[in-house]
């Protein structure tokens, strides 16, 4: 019998939050700008889901709904849904606009975050 494989949720990160669950992180941690009303981002949502359980413990990836969220979202310059924000040591370090497969986020993630 096939075993299951729980998908680990992603951290939710807020305004009040972001310093401290992704700026302050001793890990890379990716943080995904979305909305309800965007169908890109919820195209991605189970492809970083899978992405979080294969890195574990050595990224973090994070959420934030820019519409709850306009403070954060308005300091990094987000315009377009979905945006992945990598940050290293409370710096951002790389960045992918837009749905993507999980390949190509991936092969983006390890690089930015320097796995």
């Amino acid at each position: 019998m096939p075993q299951e494989t729980t998908v680990r949720p992603l951290t939710t990160v807020t305004d009040a939050t972001f310093a401290e669950l992704v700026l302050a992180s001793d890990r890379p941690v990716v943080v995904d700008f979305w909305a309800e009303w965007c169908p890109p981002c919820k195209m991605i949502e189970k492809s970083l889901a899978e992405l979080a359980q294969e890195f574990g413990d050595r990224l973090v990836i994070a959420k934030l709904n820019s519409d709850d969220n306009p403070q954060t979202t308005r300091r990094y310059q987000v315009m377009s849904l979905p945006t992945l924000l990598v940050f290293r040591r409370g710096e951002v370090v790389g960045s992918i606009v837009g749905s993507r497969p999980k390949l190509h986020l991936r092969q983006s993630l390890t690089l930015h975050a320097g796995l």
